[in-house]
């Protein structure tokens, strides 16, 4: 009886496990379905008086400077607080957002909350792709570790590569459950005929809720983008 009891668990454990791994596997595959599905469509509809965290990404160059143009039009009691991330080595994209978040406190908006981060890179320019597999490593740990801390409800990024692992891994939230976060990607002005390639990977992937293009060739390229005309 003991000896047939042993052989019983013996022989079904194996089909056990397989078959929580495919329950699980499964579950996975229809929640990814259904986020895709919902991507880019509105969520339900909020109270006006709900604020949002957002988390707003910054890049060297042009970038920052659009982002800071986007920033102007922004409700910002609605979108608050707000998380700016930039590079390690990028410390005048910070500077530009705090002097933007003072001329808001002069101005006297009312109800400012503002905090300023910096995230490493996956690959600095030069930098040899030996060495460039273990700086990702570490940037994705680091970007992971943010996320985690931050939870924004809404992402906006305008291009700068150190966007990237911060929207797969609010995708990937989106996916688990944790919190669903809406990512809305603006195309740099510079992007007149093809996209960049940060913008050509969440628009690909599809991690992006909305795209939005600052040319009208643009758009009828890769259709699911939205044309709202030149923004600086």
């Amino acid at each position: 009886m003991e000896k047939n009891t042993r052989c019983f668990f013996s022989n079904s454990s194996p089909n056990l496990v397989i078959t929580c791994f495919v329950a699980f596997i499964t579950i996975i595959l229809v929640r990814f379905l259904y986020v895709i599905y919902r991507t880019g469509k509105p969520l339900n509809k909020r109270t006006p008086q709900q604020t949002l965290s957002t988390l707003i990404v910054l890049g060297s160059g042009g970038h920052t400077a659009e982002m800071i143009n986007l920033l102007l039009v922004l409700q910002k009691d609605r979108f608050t607080p707000r998380f700016y991330i930039a590079a390690a080595t990028d410390n005048m994209s910070l500077q530009k957002a705090r002097v933007f978040e003072n001329s808001l406190a002069d101005s006297g908006v009312k109800g400012i909350s503002a905090e300023f981060m910096q995230i490493y890179r996956s690959r600095e320019v030069g930098q040899s792709y030996v060495t460039s597999v273990w700086t990702t490593l570490v940037a994705t740990a680091h970007a992971l570790w943010l996320m985690i801390k931050i939870r924004p409800q809404v992402v906006l990024c305008n291009g700068p590569g150190t966007c990237i692992p911060l929207c797969v891994i609010a995708f990937i939230f989106k996916v688990v459950g944790i919190r669903w976060s809406s990512i809305f990607y603006v195309e740099s002005i510079a992007r007149v005929k093809r996209l960049s390639l940060s913008g050509l990977l969440l628009y690909k992937l599809q991690i992006a809720d909305q795209f939005f293009v600052q040319w009208p060739q643009l758009q009828r390229k890769y259709p699911r983008a939205h044309y709202v005309g030149c923004l600086m």
